[in-house]
């Protein structure tokens, strides 16, 4: 396949890679540091202290790449909006758009029945921008349980996982998306397909909405946040309005909050990928994570509070540093 990633960070340039390795012709959407690296080195990834370096075509203009057969979107929401800008030249009737990303995407709604398919998440594509320009009839969704990060521009180092959940942006099952997964297990990832991609970034959501703006607060890593008694009790109780809101539309969790506070920390001194942005001096991608929940608390009529008082801390903590638009 011809494939372009847009967004060569850590997860993207992660896929890169594997995809490059596996025989397919690989594109990437870079700029400034990245751009050079990407085009003097190639692509490089770091795996049990091997690097694996791959040749990528690597442009700033979408232009130059031309039309593809999947388009990986891999970058943080606060750049989905250039992104929707220029994407247009790397897609065609037949184009796959996967994005693999944190949080609500803007096509989630689309997947959850009549009451609210069509929906846009102000959160998330406040002027329909994004939906206008990657039609959700082209878009798969894809739900990334790996730990990645960038050693320097062009350098990806991977540490754990290796798991690639996809599935429709409508919430079903397609041949498309078979075939889809079979190219991705090919690739080496630990890829299957979901009847509802919605489901899977849901559960997601719910552990990461609480974990990312807690720490990039207070800097503390997810171990120290669940290891404060009144903390945890806050995280608990913002879970607990995340999931009566996803039962409101035909989403329920089984688990209770303590259950996955468990499985967090068994995962150790994790520092989430928002304290890493924040340390970095990059945008933070609250309305993905936080806004948007609680923008489907008022589509559900589910009072959020808690929600409510973690948005607000964040935002104003993050604008603080200039990492969030001002309010």
């Amino acid at each position: 396949m011809k494939v372009a990633i847009y967004g060569a960070g850590a997860i993207g340039g992660w896929m890169g890679v594997k995809l490059a390795q596996a025989g397919h012709g690989v594109s990437v959407v870079a700029r400034g540091a990245t751009l050079e690296a990407l085009q003097e080195h190639g692509l490089r990834l770091i795996e049990t202290g091997v690097t694996h370096p791959v040749q990528v075509k690597a442009s700033a203009s979408p232009a130059e790449l031309g039309v593809q057969d999947l388009v990986v979107v891999a970058v943080k929401g606060p750049a989905m909006a250039s992104v929707a800008a220029q994407i247009a030249p790397l897609l065609g009737p037949q184009t796959l758009v996967l994005t693999a990303m944190n949080g609500v995407p803007w096509w989630f709604c689309d997947g959850l029945g009549e009451e609210f398919a069509g929906k846009r998440l102000k959160s998330i594509d406040p002027e329909g921008v994004i939906a206008a320009a990657i039609p959700t009839a082209q878009t798969v969704g894809c739900v990334v349980h790996a730990s990645c990060l960038v050693e320097a521009p062009g350098v990806i180092r991977h540490h754990q996982g290796n798991g690639l959940i996809i599935g429709e942006a409508t919430g079903q099952a397609s041949e498309r998306v078979a075939a889809l997964t079979a190219t991705l297990a090919a690739a080496g990832f630990n890829a299957t397909m979901s009847e509802q991609i919605q489901r899977d970034v849901w559960y997601k959501l719910w552990g990461n909405m609480t974990m990312n703006p807690i720490s990039a607060i207070t800097g503390a890593t997810t171990d120290r946040i669940l290891s404060d008694e009144l903390v945890r009790n806050f995280v608990t109780s913002i879970m607990l309005e995340a999931k009566e809101i996803g039962a409101r539309f035909g989403i329920p969790i089984a688990q209770q909050p303590e259950d996955r506070h468990e499985v967090t920390l068994k995962l150790g001194a994790m520092k989430t990928s928002m304290l890493q942005d924040v340390q970095a001096g990059k945008a933070v991608e609250l309305d993905a994570l936080v806004a948007a929940v609680r923008e489907l608390g008022q589509l559900t009529r589910v009072p959020t509070p808690n929600t409510d008082a973690l948005l607000g801390l964040a935002r104003l903590h993050a604008s603080t540093l200039g990492l969030y638009p001002k309010q």
